[in-house]
């Protein structure tokens, strides 16, 4: 663990230099690495900088892709072969210059400190020198920089492409909210307290929320705060869960009763909606990744709901027959959500990291997976049921693209008209098979695509 490997100068060290230090290390893990923002923090848990180190490496991994090239100017041709901690912390102390509020030369003395606290004491003359030379040309070498968009916006050119071909009228907007920090949205359990009561408790703890009109359960509050400091938080009368997210549930419509899967369930804040939403005759929670399961079972128990937890491939219900443990007793579904693996490019203001990690590849094989898993779920839906196909992107390769193609391919399947829904949210997109909503337009939500599909009878 990164919070265990403190030398005798890492003690000495102020918390600043112990912040940037470790949001150093945690940079380093994500783009030499590969290892997502949430992995890499994860060794800093328990740390009492933790919210500090939290914040400067996710401001960091925002705009990597704009301040690694300022520091790559600033450096000697040979001096270029750097560690991968002491790029990161180049990186995130050019950051808190450029972007904090901390005086300059206070950010040079605490990087050069925690050159130390990583163990490599050689490279303090080098960052030293760098950022000094940043503090006093950083406007001048940032105009230079600055006339390639992908680098004013920190984004690959690859995503930069990829947003102006599928949204010329809006891709400015989208890598503008892609850098923006995102709203606190809670989602209240209007089952267990009233919304108007639920406002007040947000007044009488100090916060101020706003309810949205088009998403009866949604709360924005005015300013983020802590976990601990969200009111009915810990008791499950409320779930963090962005508006856009929010959609799903009344777009699927379950009725009391229903069977209904959620095909791809973690972390489950869209399970806990659906409970919510109405007294359910069963509800199976399904995804592949174990850890990723356990999450829904902590927000399960976290809000005193059931569900049926199974981990599996949701590819595997496309067996002839189904596996037993996915439809007990052969019964199909009234319901399914297909909440599909995707790019994330709708919630890069969430995760910026998803600019570091995510690859033009991976695109088309996530387009097939999603692809799959939906064929594999419309097997298990009834006749004259309904499916919701939705992803956290904003490319059209995987999220219309993909509908368009599973229809072609599926006689049984035809698509139920989201008109009623998109004239709700501010800003949607209706298109030829579903709708989208875009991070930065008048909604103020994440990216989001919904498409609702039903099995006919009328390609058998």
């Amino acid at each position: 663990m990164y919070a265990d490997r403190r030398s005798s100068s890492a003690t000495k060290a102020g918390p600043h230099a112990l912040v940037l230090a470790s949001a150093a290390r945690a940079l380093a893990a994500v783009a030499s690495h590969g290892r997502s923002t949430h992995d890499a923090l994860a060794p800093f848990a328990r740390s009492p900088e933790r919210a500090a180190i939290h914040a400067v490496t996710l401001g960091s991994a925002r705009w990597y892709l704009r301040l690694l090239p300022a520091a790559a100017r600033l450096l000697e041709p040979n001096a270029r072969s750097l560690s991968a901690e002491i790029e990161a912390l180049l990186v995130v102390a050019i950051h808190q210059i450029e972007y904090s509020r901390t005086a300059p030369h206070s950010i040079v003395h605490a990087a050069v400190d925690a050159v130390r606290v990583l163990g490599q004491p050689r490279a303090s003359g080098l960052v030293n020198a760098v950022l000094r030379r940043f503090t006093r040309e950083h406007e001048s070498l940032l105009a230079g920089l600055d006339v390639d968009l992908e680098t004013a916006t920190a984004h690959p050119r690859w995503l930069v492409n990829a947003l102006q071909r599928a949204w010329p009228e809006h891709a400015a907007s989208i890598l503008a909210a892609n850098n923006a920090h995102p709203p606190l949205t809670l989602r209240v359990d209007v089952t267990r307290v009233g919304m108007n009561d639920y406002l007040e408790e947000l007044r009488s703890a100090g916060l101020e929320g706003q309810p949205l009109g088009w998403a009866p359960a949604a709360v924005v509050l005015a300013r983020a705060v802590p976990i601990d400091g969200i009111p009915g938080f810990h008791d499950g009368r409320v779930t963090i869960q962005d508006a856009g997210a929010q959609l799903a549930a009344p777009l699927l419509g379950p009725a009391p009763g229903m069977r209904v899967l959620d095909a791809c369930a973690a972390p489950g804040g869209k399970t806990l909606h659906l409970l919510e939403y109405a007294e359910l005759g069963d509800l199976c929670a399904l995804d592949v990744d174990a850890e990723r399961l356990r999450r829904v079972a902590e927000n399960l128990a976290r809000s005193q709901r059931r569900a049926r937890l199974l981990c599996a491939d949701a590819r595997t219900l496309a067996q002839q027959p189904p596996p037993s443990e996915l439809l007990p007793g052969g019964q199909p579904f009234d319901r399914i959500l297909v909440d599909a693996p995707c790019s994330g490019t709708g919630v890069i203001r969430r995760h910026p990291d998803i600019k570091l990690l995510r690859r033009e590849t991976d695109i088309e094989s996530s387009s097939q997976m999603a692809l799959e898993i939906l064929h594999a779920a419309f097997q298990v839906l009834v006749p004259g049921g309904r499916l919701v196909y939705c992803t956290c992107s904003v490319l059209p390769l995987e999220n219309e693209a993909v509908v368009q193609r599973f229809l072609g391919e599926e006689r049984r399947a035809g698509v139920v008209p989201v008109h009623d829904h998109a004239g709700l949210v501010p800003g949607a997109i209706e298109l030829g098979a579903g709708m989208q909503l875009l991070p930065g337009a008048e909604a103020g939500t994440d990216g989001f695509y919904y498409a609702c599909l039903e099995k006919t009878t009328a390609g058998n």
